[in-house]
């Protein structure tokens, strides 16, 4: 529930529209409801701005539906993020409002278009087209979270000038997610090109000594472009998450 819910219930409770039962009815799982296999957060909207989001990996069908049909009674946006198609199947027969992105392995269901909360624009972008799916899964999370989002796909360093065709839309970025596999290089030729935060995402992306992303989460870590930070590998929904809360402020 978030705080424009609340307030409209104690509001209808002032004028007398609801009465006190009635409210407290709605609010009684305010803090969280117990569902024996999960405990749902419902009181994260107050307390982050955002609801709480469903890891959809491991979980059954019929958990990821149990936990969403109990959310969408309060919430005005539902993401599951790592669930595969043959689990989006049964969750979106269910919820026909809900879409699922087969490249992000994300579904989001909305009560209505999200309004834009945020005024500065995200820029995401992904070295490889192989890095899209993680590229992908940030957007969908920073456009859920009320942010105008932009893309550029596929301009990593071994053909940077790419990367410098798109100059004038990085300019205007508040903050950017830069989403890259093999050796982790983009997100510091970003951030040395501007003055903004650069959210670095490396992704499982690259031949064996990758080492499934070590390779680039180091390479990342070590940036010499002091304006990177960097989230976990394949983390898609951490940066579209942490840019979204930068770009909050």
């Amino acid at each position: 529930m978030d705080i424009e819910s609340l307030n409209q219930i104690l509001g209808n409770v002032a004028s007398g529209k609801i009465s006190v039962q009635d409210a407290s009815r709605k609010l009684k799982h305010l803090s969280f409801e117990d569902l024996d296999y999960a405990h749902i957060d419902h009181h994260r909207s107050l307390r982050k701005g955002f609801p709480e989001v469903i890891f959809g990996q491991k979980k059954t069908a019929d958990q990821i539906i149990g936990i969403m049909e109990k959310m969408l009674i309060q919430e005005k946006v539902v993401l599951v993020t790592r669930i595969d198609a043959h689990q989006a199947d049964q969750v979106v027969s269910r919820f026909p409002e809900a879409v699922y992105h087969k490249d992000a392995k994300m579904v989001v269901w909305k009560k209505h278009e999200i309004p834009i909360r945020n005024k500065g624009i995200i820029v995401i972008i992904s070295a490889g087209t192989s890095d899209i799916p993680v590229a992908k899964e940030a957007f969908l999370t920073a456009q859920a979270m009320g942010n105008p989002v932009e893309s550029v796909f596929d301009v990593g360093v071994a053909g940077i000038h790419r990367l410098f065709n798109h100059k004038k839309l990085i300019d205007r970025a508040s903050v950017l997610v830069v989403v890259a596999g093999m050796e982790g290089a983009l997100p510091s030729v970003v951030a040395g090109m501007v003055s903004r935060p650069v959210i670095a995402v490396p992704t499982s992306v690259g031949y064996g000594a990758s080492l499934g992303g070590l390779t680039a989460l180091f390479a990342m870590l070590n940036s010499c472009s002091s304006n990177v930070a960097v989230v976990n590998i394949d983390n898609g929904f951490g940066g579209g998450y942490m840019a979204s809360i930068i770009n909050r402020v």
